[in-house]
């Protein structure tokens, strides 16, 4: 079963990038301004007050339907979105994806009459053995069966539910490979048994991940992956590293926030250094990427974010922008991200991807 403390690093990451844009201050942007982006929403649990993290209220989850009924919002199949990526097409305008992670009863008792009163599509990421194994806090096969012919779709969240982003030390390379490969494997083997449709997505577990979790996830055949980490999606972004929006908790829940993350938008970019690796050396000497459209933002609005170093203002050196580090990294988990403001629409552009640092002290979390 996820442990609710396992949120408690992404949280306090998440709550540093509410703040403003470097160089700038915050813009209400207008809702027609949000062309060609989309915003995937997870959340975990409803109407369970013991688990304040994770939750959201059945209250709460009413009004952010309605807000995106009274405001336009298209509220897609993931699959859809999935082909617009696939097919490197411009995204509908104002597009929202609802995921709901885990496969916890309260979605079957609470989320899912609601969802189906406004007529909205979503997909459940399945941690399989909670659910092969009956636990008491999860839906029952026969649940999601019976969700899935009202048309709900059903994807994996791994079997286990381990932290795949460090390699344990006891493990070599290819073993470490292996273990990911045959939880994945076997996630997918017992949804298509139970569900008779092999699943196409994989959401990662706690939103741990580095190049030898995605590797393994292509390996074991699915199409893309799923993050935990903040963002939009736009046509650049990278179909096996997809960013998601947390709606819950205290904080995360409330109408200001959801509001907020719906109006950001991607910011395309590649070449990352560090990339998505497993730290070997503490002390990168920098963090930068390279844009793919740097005339795009507002000059001086341009930052880099790194979880243990805050943010700061990043040099821009034509398409590249970057910011020199001397700081070793002490804990188990960095992400970095790239902002800036879009000059034409004021939006708040941002793209986050995640550092594992395999010499930190600090072990992952059961």
């Amino acid at each position: 079963m996820v442990q609710e403390t396992g949120y408690f690093f992404f949280f306090f990451c998440f709550f540093l990038t509410c703040l403003p844009v470097f160089g700038s201050e915050a813009t209400p942007v207008s809702q027609s301004a949000a062309k060609g982006s989309a915003t995937i929403l997870i959340y975990h649990r409803f109407n369970e007050d013991r688990y304040p993290s994770t939750n959201v209220s059945v209250a709460q989850f009413r009004e952010q339907l309605t807000y995106l009924k009274a405001n336009d919002y298209q509220v897609l199949p993931l699959a859809v979105l999935f082909q617009f990526l696939a097919e490197k097409r411009p995204l509908p305008d104002k597009a929202v994806v609802i995921t709901i992670d885990d496969g916890y009863k309260s979605v079957y008792q609470h989320a899912w009459p609601l969802l189906k009163s406004f007529g909205y599509p979503f997909t459940i990421f399945v941690y399989v053995q909670a659910t092969d194994h009956r636990h008491w806090d999860y839906m029952t096969w026969e649940q999601v069966r019976e969700l899935q012919a009202a048309g709900v779709d059903f994807q994996s969240h791994g079997y286990g539910h381990h932290r795949f982003g460090s390699k344990p030390p006891e493990m070599k390379e290819e073993e470490y490979r292996q273990w990911i490969e045959t939880d994945f494997a076997k996630s997918a083997t017992i949804m298509e048994h139970e569900l008779g449709v092999r699943p196409r997505f994989l959401a990662v577990p706690y939103g741990e991940y580095n190049r030898t979790v995605i590797e393994a996830a292509k390996a074991v055949g699915f199409d893309a992956v799923f993050s935990q980490d903040p963002g939009s999606i736009s046509s650049q972004s990278n179909i096996y590293s997809l960013p998601r929006e947390p709606i819950l908790g205290v904080d995360w829940s409330k109408m200001d926030h959801f509001v907020k993350v719906l109006e950001r938008v991607d910011l395309p970019i590649t070449d990352m250094v560090p990339g998505i690796v497993r730290l070997q050396n503490q002390t990168p000497p920098e963090f930068s990427a390279r844009l793919f459209y740097p005339d795009r933002y507002l000059p001086g609005t341009l930052g880099i974010y790194v979880s243990e170093l805050g943010w700061q203002q990043a040099t821009v050196e034509g398409d590249r922008v970057r910011i020199a580090n001397t700081k070793p990294l002490m804990r188990r988990l960095n992400r970095v991200a790239v902002s800036g403001k879009e000059e034409t629409s004021g939006r708040t552009a941002i793209r986050f991807w995640l550092l594992v640092n395999e010499k930190s002290l600090e072990k992952p979390e059961n």
